[in-house]
């Protein structure tokens, strides 16, 4: 009987390389794409492009103040441009609260509150870096102190705005305070008024804590609560 043929041997080959197996996930990361779609869905690059250009122009002018038109008495006040510019941030950034997707995210598995609070965070982090740039160009501490608390506080009208009207009226509160800030909130002795937070100097405590106070009211509407119905109605 003619001998058999012994089955070829095959090498053994190992079934995943581990450390390829770490690259490509660390590569392919599943929480990547949602991260990114949840931020460019809202616009965020965008609006972050637009306020860039703002702070800039903020920069260019640091040194400037604007003279508070004042109707009730005849008083000599004046706001630095730093300090003013912080309610544009906030009015942009706010605008990226609507989510076209906003449907899709109520019935998400996974809870959307804390991506939602990240993202409040972010803008914020956000708002308050382009609130810096005008350091660049001599603007002083305080000056900065006082621009960082206005655009928290700003930004907390914003999103409270925004949760109530709509992002595309984000606009509202925030300028329905600025407005009578600047014709009415300076007294007869030339100091700020109490209710004029954002005119009071980066050492009152009070006027910080309201701002804060705003953030924390806003962030807490826009993280927690659903999808306004007008904007289910410009989804459709």
């Amino acid at each position: 009987m003619p001998p058999t043929n012994p089955e070829p041997t095959r090498p053994n080959r190992p079934s995943a390389e581990p450390e390829e197996t770490t690259r490509e996930s660390g590569l392919h990361d599943p929480r990547l794409p949602p991260v990114l779609s949840f931020v460019r869905c809202r616009g965020l690059p965008r609006a972050a492009g637009v306020a860039l250009l703002v702070a800039l122009a903020a920069t260019a002018f640091a040194g400037q103040s604007v003279a508070v038109p004042e109707f009730r008495y005849l008083v000599d006040f004046s706001v630095p441009v730093a300090e003013i510019v912080p309610l544009a941030h906030a009015v942009i950034l706010a605008t990226t609260l609507f989510s076209p997707m906003a449907d899709l995210e109520q019935t998400s598995a996974q809870p959307m509150t804390r991506h939602r609070a990240l993202y409040l965070v972010t803008l914020l982090t956000l708002a308050l870096g382009l609130t810096a740039l005008p350091l660049i160009a001599g603007a002083t501490t305080e000056v900065f102190v006082s621009a960082a608390r206005n655009v928290i506080g700003y930004l907390g009208l914003a999103m409270l705005s925004a949760r109530l009207f709509g992002s595309g009226l984000a606009w509202l509160l925030p300028l329905a305070m600025f407005g009578p800030t600047l014709l009415l909130g300076v007294g007869s002795d030339n100091t700020p008024e109490p209710w004029a937070w954002s005119l009071h100097p980066s050492t009152h405590i009070p006027a910080m804590i309201t701002a804060v106070l705003l953030w924390v009211l806003g962030a807490c509407a826009s993280a927690t609560a659903g999808p306004r119905q007008s904007e289910r109605a410009e989804q459709n």
